[in-house]
Formats: structure tokens, C-alpha cells, sequence
């Protein structure tokens, strides 16, 4: 599992990749939107965590170009400023979760750890549908096509059976 962390707190997101590390989730580290959008193009992440506000690139700008270039990568807003309304929007743009800091770390990883499953899922629908000569519905599965109340049910974090 690749997962790319974007905060420009240097600090925190250190502290934080160091303790994803010890709960065995191996991650890299950008500092700004434009540097997550240079790492994406050398080295494409199953999982990213995003926060909003940072300087230069906005973060809900990185996962509106996501959304359009890399739909497969599944999105996990971490923020301390975020509002309602860009939770909403994350939604909108199919975020795998939001989450405001602070967060308890095992949430988190839980978090980043459903993001990666729902992904490899989505890559063995596709590949049955393939296999059943179904190429359309395939085709849609491999560019990240999903159920909006399958992700509206992940975004909240509940569970299949629908309890948090």
C-alpha cells in the first residue's frame, strides 16, 4: 500500500507518518498541493491524506484535479479549518473520508487502511466484469466509478452493517 501525506505543518505531518509507520503503514511526505500533484505523477499513491488549508495550492483544488486525472486514488481529508461546507464538497468530489484534526491516530489508520480495500475491491469488480465480457461496466469500475451510497456510507465511516 502506498500512502502519500499532504500537510505543510513539517511537524506534525513527520510525527504523523512516524506513527502510521509503527501501525505498519508506510508513507511518503509532501509539504504543499503542487509538490502532492508532482508525487502523483512519479510514483501514483493508493491512498492520500489531505489537508484543506495550506499555503499555494488549496487542498480541495488538489482533489478537484484528483477527482479528474486520478480517480483511483482514494482521498482522505485530514484538516484543523475545515467547514461544513467543505465537507460537502470533499463529498461531492468523492473523498473517501473527512476527518478533523485532531483525530485519534488508530481512527486514522483505520481510515487510510478501508481506503486502500475499498480500492483493491474496486480493481477485483473490474476485473470480474472484464473476465464476464462485461467491458463497459469494467471500464467504468477501473476508472474509479463506485456506488454514490457505498461512498456516501464509507465517507460517514460506517460499516457494511451500518454502525460506526
Amino acid at each position: 500500500m502506498k500512502v502519500l501525506l499532504v500537510d505543510d505543518e513539517i511537524e506534525f505531518v513527520t510525527t504523523l507518518s512516524n506513527r502510521l509507520g509503527m501501525r505498519g503503514i508506510k508513507t511518503d511526505v509532501a509539504y504543499d498541493g503542487e509538490q502532492a500533484l508532482e508525487r502523483v505523477k512519479k510514483d501514483e499513491p493508493d491512498v492520500i491524506v489531505l489537508d484543506l488549508k495550506m499555503p499555494g495550492l488549496y487542498g480541495m483544488e488538489v482533489l478537484r484535479r484528483l477527482s479528474k486525472t486520478n480517480p483511483k486514488i482514494q482521498v482522505v481529508i485530514l484538516t484543523g479549518h475545515g467547514t461544513d461546507s467543505d465537507e460537502e464538497e470533499a463529498k461531492r468530489l468523492k473523498a473517501f473520508g473527512y476527518l478533523r484534526k485532531p483525530t485519534d491516530i488508530e481512527t486514522l489508520a483505520d481510515r487510510i487502511r478501508g481506503a486502500y480495500q475499498y480500492k483493491m475491491e474496486q480493481i477485483m469488480t473490474a476485473a470480474t466484469f472484464a473476465e464476464a465480457g462485461e467491458f463497459d461496466t469494467a471500464k467504468e469500475f477501473a476508472k474509479g466509478a463506485e456506488s454514490p451510497k457505498t461512498v456516501g456510507e464509507l465517507f460517514k465511516g460506517e460499516d457494511k452493517e451500518g454502525k460506526k
